[in-house]
This record gives C-alpha cells, structure tokens and sequence, in this order.
C-alpha cells in the first residue's frame, strides 16, 4: 500500500471520530464540551497509536492465533485503563468535572465502554494488518521480480554461449587427448545446464544442490587455469538438505573468475553450516589495474535478495584492497529444512 494511501485512511477515520464526538456532546455546556470532547480525542488518539505502534507488532504472530487475540484484549484494557485516568482522574484534579457520576467504579466504567474501546483498538489493530500484509504482498512481489531478473541474469551472463563453447572447445581437447577427464567435463558442463534450466525455477532448492553447482562450476573453469591446484576449496557441510534461494552463492564466484587473477595465483573457499548458519568465505587475488571487482549487476542482486529472503538474519561483508577482495557471508538457515 503506498503511504498517501495509508495516511487518506488515518485521516478519514480520525475525521468521523471527530465529527461523531461532536454530534454527541452538542447538548453539553460549551465550556464542558470543548473539554470532555478534547479529553475524549486525545484519549482515543493515543490509544490507538499506543495499541498501533506496540501492542499489535508486539503481540501478532500469524501462527499462533491466540496471541494476536491476547495483544487485542490487552489494547482494549490499556484503552479503558487511560481514558478512565484522563477522564475520572484527570479532568476532575484540573476542572472538578467528570464524565460519570461520581463514586462510578472502575468495574462499571469498564463495562461501560468496553463496545467503545473494542472498536477503536479493532480499527486500530485492523489498519495494522492491512498494513503489514499489503507490505508483505508488495515485497514478495519484489522477490518475484529479483528472482526474474537473477534468472535472466544467469542465462545472458553467466551462463552464457561463450562460456559454453570455450567448454566445448575444453573437452574436445581432452577427449582428443584421451584424456581420463573427459568425461568428468561432461559431466559437469550436463550438472551446469540441468541447474541453470531446472532448479533456476524454483524459489528455494537445498543447500548440496547449490554448492553443487559451484563445484561443477569449478571444475569446468579448472580446465583453463594453469595451476588449478591453487583453487582450494573447503566443505564441511552438516544440514546439506536445508533450504536456500538458488544464484545466492553463484554470483561471487562468478565474480571471482571474471576477476581474479588465476595466472600464478587461485583463490581460498570455505563453506560450512555449522548450528544451520551458512558460513561462505571467498579470497581471491585481482587483476592488475582493476577497478570495483566486488561491484556489479549479479552481486547488488544478491544484496536485495538478502535483504527480502533473510531480513536480519544475514551478514554479508565484501573487502576489497589493491591486490585481492574478499566475500564473507553468513545466513541463519534454521527452521529452512525440509
């Protein structure tokens, strides 16, 4: 929902309980009524603003019913309870008026306005919702969006016609050669597709899937670079079936062989889940001369889903000096098991 939006229904609603507090108190005396009618205003106001802003956020839990309908009974007691000290208390210290009687208790002022009460913090409570939810459908719309584009971001750069035919053209030579990796290569390049084709689809697959695919990754470009023994790679994988969104981890070491200086040097990759938080670890050493190798379409993609997909449970750093740039990442993956 856009904020114009939201603030039209604040202001619409404010301004009934406004004109209704006035058709009500127009047989009052004047000077009672501009009183009791402000009293009345800024008790409702700050009720369902306190019951808005911390009781409902505090209390509502999608899966457990019982605590959005505690938060709603709580807001409802906290209402009455400050009206009754502004109205009964208050104005009666300042002005020697009350709104009730005198010697009405509290038991009976509760009662009294318990219909009252219900629909504020029942308005209060439902813009809340309508708030939240329309910010969730905005935002998995924005996921569906990022996810699109990460696909199509996979399919025109980093799975690429060029990168295929230099495969290709990697494992004609081998097979040329009668070399034993061979096959190997083909193995992987047919891992590579099958990933970019089939589980690119889905919006989360497990955790060996995706490292897979770096694996397969690797060891195609490992058939171009000189030492491909400096490529160290470390796995130590406890969950391998919790969940993840797909390209999470791609783009950084897609990152790192579009930049990385693999002629006399490789890189250092670690990867473990201990306790069901992702740890991701990427060193790797720059060419000479180039500028913001951490930077780019893919890896500002990441961010943003990041921030979508795990909000706070997450923590992505990217160091770069002259010589290397480092990726350290970590994801709290509980409770994403199938």
């Amino acid at each position: 929902m856009k904020t114009k939006q939201l603030l039209f229904l604040h202001f619409f609603y404010w301004f009934l309980v406004f004109a209704k507090n006035i058709i009500s108190f127009l047989t009052f005396d004047k000077g009672m009524l501009h009183i009791l009618t402000l009293t009345i205003f800024v008790a409702s106001f700050l009720g369902f603003y306190v019951n808005y802003f911390f009781i409902v956020p505090r209390f509502f839990n999608p899966k457990r019913l019982y605590m959005t309908i505690i938060g709603f009974f709580v807001g409802v007691f906290f209402f009455v309870l400050f009206r009754y000290s502004l109205e009964e208390i208050l104005l009666f210290k300042l002005f020697g008026f009350r709104n009730y009687a005198e010697g009405t208790s509290l038991g009976f002022y509760f009662f009294d306005n318990i219909y009252y009460s219900s629909l504020t913090i029942f308005v209060s409570t439902s813009l809340w919702l309508f708030t939240y939810y329309s910010k969730l459908e905005a935002e998995r719309a924005q996921l569906i969006e990022e996810r699109k584009n990460a696909q199509l971001q996979a399919l025109k750069t980093q799975i690429n016609p060029h990168f295929i035919f230099n495969t290709l053209n990697n494992i004609y030579s081998l097979v040329y050669q009668n070399s034993d990796k061979a096959l190997p290569a083909i193995e992987e390049l047919g891992q590579l597709l099958r990933y970019s084709t089939k589980d690119l689809e889905k919006d989360f697959i497990t955790l060996d899937k995706e490292i897979g695919y770096l694996d397969s990754l690797i060891a195609l470009e490992k058939l171009r670079i000189k030492n491909p023994e400096l490529l160290i790679v470390e796995k130590k994988l406890i969950h391998p079936k919790l969940n993840i969104s797909p390209m999470l981890l791609v783009p950084f070491v897609e990152n790192a062989f579009k930049h990385g200086d693999f002629r006399n040097k490789g890189f250092d990759m670690k990867i473990s889940d201990n306790n069901k938080v992702l740890h991701f670890y990427l060193l790797n050493f720059k060419k000479e001369k180039m500028k913001d190798a951490v930077s780019g379409i893919g890896i500002e993609n990441v961010r943003k889903r990041l921030e979508i997909l795990y909000p706070k449970k997450y923590e992505l750093n990217m160091i770069e000096t002259e010589t290397n740039f480092t990726v350290d990442l970590k994801i709290d993956l509980k409770n994403e098991e199938n």
